[in-house]
């Protein structure tokens, strides 16, 4: 092995391990990558940022831009109002909604698609007598099964494209990925939502006049006159909950305690961390006369004779009973994560309290007003209704209450979906490349204001964005550097014993696990040079391990962290990191039973 091949397959390896860490953000670890190359000698600086100009990463970007329009103009909701049945059984309902899901994921990018669709679930799951779970997590993976079925489905499709066309065999058309896509999404999407649904951990059981999520972490002020107060937090605990709520910390004159002793007495003036449901949440607020630490420092504030804008909206918006309560789950990408309510001014900017913050059952350490944000998060917010609607649309997050599916304007969601479909037909009949047509829907969707030119930029996933532009170079490297080929000559000898077909189901599975541990571009990108070598030392079609990385990139089903989609369910759903596997293998193995097949059959060796 030669200098430059160790050294890429080290930053590489340290790559994967921090991709797998999760501590850091995936763009910033391909920003690293890069870096770590260009550093190394391996990627020319010159070359360092052509990833950006890369036809696939243009694509997605386009695609995210008329994803937006069809959203904003309300053709999706349009579309689930006509397909959804509303007096169906638990089989068609869910079938329809999961079959709903993965048909608008082959066309527009699956994150969109869920984020349109899960208020649509939550509802459906009160109808059907089941928690929003066991209907989040089938929907979650039915989306990423439609991914797999068009070129612009999702953007590994796109990166393996773009890795046939330097072989100089063409990029593959708008439909070459239906065959064998098509037929393992509808046998998925029919596993998922016949039976599949069974195997997804209900944290709470069926009949629930809500949806289960994870505890609530929020701060309870102890007033003077609390019944609380001289209580010690064991009594406490069993009086609201029976003992299943529980005290995580305490703050006393600006000191914070974490976990307290349960012998420890509660003082008027103390906060509480309460980890608690909502329900629970209400039961300690009315039987012990306590207050929401946020609401109770914005009452003081509003009782001074000068108020800001802010606190003067949420003053009128109270007198003419227009507050409101929500609860928000925060997208993948949106700009809030990482950031605190005290980062975002929260209150001063909108008007709006952070009341609690829920995320699976981890623990906080800082205070509410403090901690940052992350992917999946389900926050309680309160204050004026339209300032509630405008920090939902500004922040990029989903509410989970009940919404209104009308038609916001029906002649532009008329005109977004007829954009969208002129761009599909143009790459499907090879008049224009992938990114020249979508591309040029964008630039018609401004013209008509399907998709208002303020918007374009912010409709934009950014992050997506910089991991595809700074990987496609690393992953180049491994070309350049017969990196590739040195793995694929192991994989082949080693693993496969010189057989194509198994050497075809290696592929598949390593790419499937990769999936599961880093984003799903990332292994595209990283493994689609090890297919083409692969292909090239057994002598067979290169297109059959390709469209193999392209498979396996898109079932990232056993953990919350290898799909966007698995990270936005988290916190609704109420779920564990440990909960996807059990849903989730099945489902890959039924891939890998049918894909394997029908990958042969239509991609010959």
């Amino acid at each position: 092995m030669t200098t430059p091949q160790f050294l890429i397959f080290a930053i590489l390896a340290a790559t994967v391990a921090l991709f797998m860490w999760g501590r850091l953000r995936h763009d910033l670890v391909a920003l690293c990558a890069l870096l770590a190359c260009v550093i190394a000698g391996l990627v020319s600086a010159p070359d360092a940022f052509a990833g950006f100009g890369h036809p696939a990463v243009i694509t997605v970007a386009c695609i995210l831009i008329l994803s937006h329009g069809l959203q904003n103009t309300g053709a999706v909701d349009w579309l689930a109002r006509s397909v959804l049945p509303r007096d169906a059984g638990r089989a068609a309902s869910m079938a329809a909604l999961i079959g709903l899901g993965a048909v608008l994921s082959g066309f527009m990018n699956n994150v969109g698609a869920m984020a349109l669709l899960m208020p649509v679930a939550v509802q459906l799951s009160g109808r059907l007598n089941l928690t929003a779970g066991q209907v989040l997590m089938p929907l979650a993976f039915g989306t990423i099964l439609g991914g797999m079925t068009t070129l612009v489905g999702t953007p590994p499709n796109l990166i393996v494209s773009g890795y046939r066309a330097q072989t100089g065999q063409g990029a593959f058309g708008m439909f070459d990925f239906a065959p064998v896509g098509v037929a393992v999404a509808v046998l998925g999407v029919a596993f998922v939502a016949l039976v599949g649904w069974r195997l997804v951990p209900a944290r709470k059981a069926a009949g629930a006049g809500r949806f289960e999520t994870g505890p609530y972490f929020s701060e309870i002020r102890v007033p003077e006159k609390s019944k609380a107060a001289g209580m010690t937090l064991r009594a406490f605990e069993n009086a609201i909950d029976d003992g299943r709520a529980q005290v995580a910390g305490l703050v006393r004159n600006d000191v914070r305690l974490i976990a307290p002793n349960r012998g420890r007495h509660i003082h008027a003036g103390d906060i509480l961390v309460l980890e608690a449901d909502v329900g629970t949440l209400t039961k300690a607020l009315g039987a012990f006369d306590m207050v929401l630490e946020e609401q109770d420092d914005a009452a003081r504030k509003t009782t001074t004779p000068r108020d800001d804008p802010a606190t003067k909206k949420e003053k009128d918006a109270t007198r003419d009973g227009d507050i409101v309560t929500r609860e928000v789950a925060v997208l993948p990408g949106s700009h809030i994560v990482g950031r605190s309510a005290s980062d975002l001014h929260l209150r001063a900017r909108y008007g709006l309290n952070l009341l609690a913050v829920s995320r699976g059952h981890t623990p906080q350490q800082k205070r509410l007003r403090d901690v940052a944000l992350q992917s999946g998060d389900l926050v309680l917010l309160q204050g004026p209704a339209d300032a509630m609607a405008g920090f939902i649309h500004d922040a990029g997050c989903v509410p989970l209450g009940a919404r209104d599916l009308r038609i916001p304007d029906k002649r532009k969601a008329v005109l977004a979906a007829a954009i969208l479909l002129g761009a599909v037909l143009l790459v499907s009949f090879g008049v224009l490349s992938a990114a020249i047509a979508f591309l040029s829907a964008v630039v018609v969707s401004m013209l008509v204001r399907t998709i208002p030119p303020r918007q374009v930029y912010t409709a934009i996933g950014w992050p997506v964005i910089v991991l595809l532009g700074a990987l496609i170079p690393v992953a180049g490297a491994m070309q350049v550097t017969g990196a590739a080929d040195v793995l694929a000559v192991f994989l082949v000898r080693t693993i496969a014993q010189e057989n194509a077909i198994a050497a075809l189901a290696v592929v598949l599975a390593i790419t499937m696990f990769l999936s599961d541990l880093m984003n799903n571009a990332a292994t595209a990108a990283v493994l689609s040079p090890v297919a083409l070598g692969i292909a090239g030392a057994l002598g067979v079609n290169p297109d059959s391990f390709l469209m193999a990385v392209a498979i396996g990139a898109s079932c990232a089903f056993l953990t919350p962290i290898g799909h966007q989609n698995n990270t936005l369910i988290l916190g609704p759903g109420g779920f564990r990191f440990g909960d996807y596997w059990r849903l989730g293998l099945p489902l890959e193995m039924l891939v890998v039973a049918v894909s394997i097949p029908m990958l042969l059959w239509v991609w010959p060796l």
